[in-house]
Formats: structure tokens, C-alpha cells, sequence
């Protein structure tokens, strides 16, 4: 479990390692750097995809904040710079911080981004907007906003697509279905939590996923 978190592998990825018996030959191993490398070897996505590296949820209890909705976004903001070290880790792998407050103009207009991120395994700018409350088609057409205005203007060359990260406290799946989130592989919605979760919780929250699922799905579930 620790290794799958730490590695950031996909389902399949943690599958192959349990199948080729990772575990047990890494432990059997006096010389483990092989072993490793042909794990890493056969992991490795030869081209990465922005949904491999975006969590859902991410947990900010770093933060310390009281577990209400009635801070402001912009504590939110500071709390992380405050302590950004910390929030680069929840993020997951390859993420080091560019801006904050970041300016894009128009020819009439100013537009600020709250927190701009470069992932250099995936070679790209990921722009990230925090929301204190639940997610609003306004909030998705806003940031679809935000990264093309970024790749019109500030994208280099060599870069890859820029990233849109939206981080809310709720999202409804609806909205996320009949917008542009649903189509683009640029644009993330993703809830954050100020603590983990109780066993309770956690289980009515595998519960209301599975039931999405098999209402998505429409396939008749049997236990």
C-alpha cells in the first residue's frame, strides 16, 4: 500500500506488481536495485497522462484549518504558501511551484490565477483555482478560460497542454458531466478535505461511489 502511494502507480500498474510478485522478490533479493529498475522499467508510462497525476480528493489537514466553509478563499491561499512543501507532496509527484496571483491580460482586461505549478514529468503548467464552496458551471467556464487564455500567452513552445486543476469542497457529478470538464483532458475537478475521514465516512463515501457507478453504468448490482 505504501509502495503503490509512494510510486503513484495506476490500477493496472499495482496489479502487474502484485501478478509478477514484486513484493516477494524484492524482499528474497540481496541485490534489490534490479529488481526495482525492472519494476520502474515496466511502470513507467512511456507518455504520461494528466489524469495518472491529478488525486481526488486531496487531504490539507497540514493546513489546520477549522473544518468549515467559512473561511475565505484567499486564507485558503495563504494557509498553503504557508506551508507549500507540505501541499507539493499531497499534489503527488513532479509539481514545483511557479506563481501565485498570476496576471494574464487581455487587451482591456486583468485575470489573476491563484496558484500556477509546473510538472516536469508531464512537461506542462498546471494552473490551480481554489473554491471554498461547490463547484458552479461558472467556476469550469472560468478556468476553461484561464488555460486557454495561458496557452495563448504564456505557454512556451516546448511545453506540453497547460492544466486546469479546479479544488472545491463539493462537486456535483451532473454539472461535471454536461461541461466542458467531461471532454477535455486539460480541465480537473477535485475535491479537497481539511481532515481524513472516519471509517464511517470513508465507508458511506465507497458507498455512494458504487452506486454512481451501477446508475452510470446501469448494470444491476447482486451481493
Amino acid at each position: 500500500m505504501n509502495e503503490a502511494a509512494d510510486q503513484n502507480w495506476s490500477t493496472r500498474a499495482l496489479e502487474r506488481q502484485i501478478h509478477s510478485l514484486y513484493y516477494e522478490r524484492l524482499l528474497m533479493s540481496r541485490n534489490k536495485a534490479p529488481v526495482v529498475d525492472e519494476m520502474r522499467e515496466k511502470t513507467e508510462p512511456l507518455d504520461p497522462k494528466p489524469e495518472d497525476f491529478i488525486k481526488d480528493p486531496y487531504v490539507l489537514e497540514f493546513l489546520g484549518l477549522p473544518d468549515s466553509h467559512k473561511f475565505r478563499e484567499s486564507e485558503l491561499e495563504e494557509a498553503i504558501i504557508g506551508k507549500l512543501q507540505a501541499f507539493l507532496l499531497e499534489l503527488g509527484k513532479g509539481f514545483s511551484f511557479v506563481a501565485r496571483q498570476r496576471r494574464i491580460s487581455t487587451e482591456t482586461k486583468e485575470f489573476f490565477v491563484d496558484l500556477v505549478f509546473y510538472n516536469y514529468l508531464l512537461k506542462c503548467f498546471v494552473l490551480v483555482d481554489l473554491k471554498t464552496g461547490e463547484l458552479t458551471h461558472q467556476d469550469i467556464g472560468q478556468k476553461d478560460m484561464y488555460v486557454r487564455l495561458f496557452e495563448d500567452k504564456i505557454k512556451g513552445p516546448d511545453d506540453n497542454p497547460t492544466i486546469g486543476i479546479i479544488l472545491c469542497t463539493e462537486k456535483d457529478r451532473t454539472i461535471v458531466k454536461y461541461s466542458v470538464i467531461k471532454e477535455s483532458r486539460q480541465l480537473f475537478a477535485a475535491k479537497y478535505k481539511l481532515y481524513l475521514p472516519t471509517e464511517e465516512e470513508l465507508q458511506n463515501e465507497l458507498e455512494r461511489e458504487r452506486e454512481w457507478f451501477i446508475r452510470e453504468r446501469a448494470v444491476p448490482y447482486s451481493t
